[in-house]
């Protein structure tokens, strides 16, 4: 019976659509717990899941190439994820242009302070060129700033690593600190929220509402297009 379980495991660990559902599965595992334990951005379903898929990972030994290889169409669906958020965009276009000029001084600014700040910080922690290359991008979403890595001459899969590490952080620490601020305003939300936490924080803004999330959709598009366009402009002033 043994030898039967380890011959179905070795067909199925070979196969890319066990991988592929594996994430699937567990990421709606992890929904439902955040979901229990009252939607807590501590316990942010991504971390969740990240963590169980880990050490299924390390059970298993299973290697990442050969994970990736089932779970790459998740990774290929950030693009066209990216891009549907001009839907609610659309639908706020005519508040975002009134506000047009104050969100894109915010815009810059967020973005020079995630890139510059992390720079510095790790260049006085120590960090190598090549960390620090690929530590420069790690505010945007992760198929623009393992775009920006790899012109830098970084790590894309260092980049991946630590932008999820920045989106997760962003959305524990975004919401205490708009509560510390007293922030009212939705829009204000969500584009903090999408600016300091690409991804991760459009999905937060978009519990709190849809103008929220139409906001964070900007503030992760405006960051991601300004660090594509400046950072490897920039980049030799930086102390890399």
């Amino acid at each position: 019976m043994t030898e039967e379980l380890t011959d179905i495991w070795v067909y199925l660990s070979a196969s890319p659509l066990l991988w592929l559902t594996m994430t699937i599965v567990v990421f709606q595992f992890c929904v439902w717990i955040n979901q229990r334990l009252g939607g807590s951005a501590v316990l942010h379903p991504v971390l969740l899941a990240m963590g169980l898929l880990i050490t299924i990972l390390l059970i298993s030994d299973t290697d990442y190439d050969t994970y990736f290889e089932g779970a790459q169409f998740i990774h290929f669906m950030l693009g066209p994820a990216t891009v549907a958020l001009g839907v609610p965009l659309y639908e706020h276009r005519k508040q975002i242009m009134a506000m047009a000029m104050p969100l894109l001084v915010a815009g810059i600014a967020g973005a020079a302070v995630a890139a510059i700040s992390a720079v510095l910080i790790g260049a006085a922690l120590g960090a190598d060129r090549l960390t620090l290359l690929s530590l420069a991008p790690k505010s945007v979403t992760s198929p623009i700033a393992m775009g920006v890595t790899e012109k830098l001459g970084g790590l894309p899969s260092l980049t991946a690593a630590l932008v999820l590490i920045t989106g997760a952080t962003g959305a524990m620490v975004g919401p205490i600190v708009i509560r510390v601020l007293r922030i009212r305003d939705d829009a204000v939300k969500g584009f903090a929220l999408g600016l300091a936490a690409h991804g991760f924080g459009t999905a937060q803004a978009f519990t709190i509402g849809a103008k929220a999330g139409a906001f964070a959709g900007l503030g992760l598009g405006l960051a991601g297009l300004i660090t594509a366009f400046l950072l490897p402009m920039v980049a030799g002033l930086l102390p890399l």
